[in-house]
């Protein structure tokens, strides 16, 4: 296979996975990860978005009720929080932070794909009340916002990828 072959393989493969083994996720993976998460386009590169990395097990039981979504932390082994950096949005615009991290926690979710492991995204922002636990929880700094979280470590099953295409919503030249 080549190059384009892989990528796109990896991109038409890539699920959510909610269920993990118990072994543990291996820090040199989850540093390639993140660096898969800071090598997204943002906006006049201004790279807003911030990442906590955690697999310690107070914090993973903690995520498990972070909200009604949440369960999957029951059986991950590590976790990111994708978080964005207030002081690195362009004036006026200060929204486009929201498309920087989404890019972001993309690449991480096709980087844990690449790396055989299994995740999911729960939405974190723009729900207030998500948002306060993990500012609260990980004591975070005024400028930084909570974006998405992300539950990962080795799937338990063999999860299969949904074909998303519809042809109904592709439009040539025109609407």
């Amino acid at each position: 296979m080549d190059n384009s072959e892989l990528i796109l393989s990896n991109i038409f493969n890539r699920k959510s996975v909610r269920n993990f083994t118990d072994k543990k996720v291996d820090k040199a993976d989850l540093l390639t990860i993140i660096k898969a998460g800071m090598s997204a386009p943002s906006a006049l590169n201004l790279q807003p978005w911030e990442f906590i990395v955690f697999d310690d097990m107070e914090t993973i039981d903690w995520m498990v009720n972070l909200h009604d979504y949440s369960k999957m932390f029951k059986t991950a082994t590590a976790g990111i929080v994708v978080c964005g950096n207030m002081d690195k949005t362009i004036e006026g615009f200060e929204d486009f932070w929201i498309q920087d991290c989404s890019a972001a926690t993309q690449n991480i979710l096709l980087a844990i794909e690449a790396l055989n492991l299994g995740g999911v995204w729960l939405g974190i922002y723009p729900i207030d009340e998500r948002c306060k636990k993990l500012i609260d929880y990980f004591n975070l700094p005024l400028n930084i916002i909570p974006f998405a979280v992300i539950a990962l470590g080795h799937p338990s099953n063999v999860e299969k990828s949904k074909n998303k295409w519809d042809d109904k919503k592709l439009h040539w030249n025109k609407w």
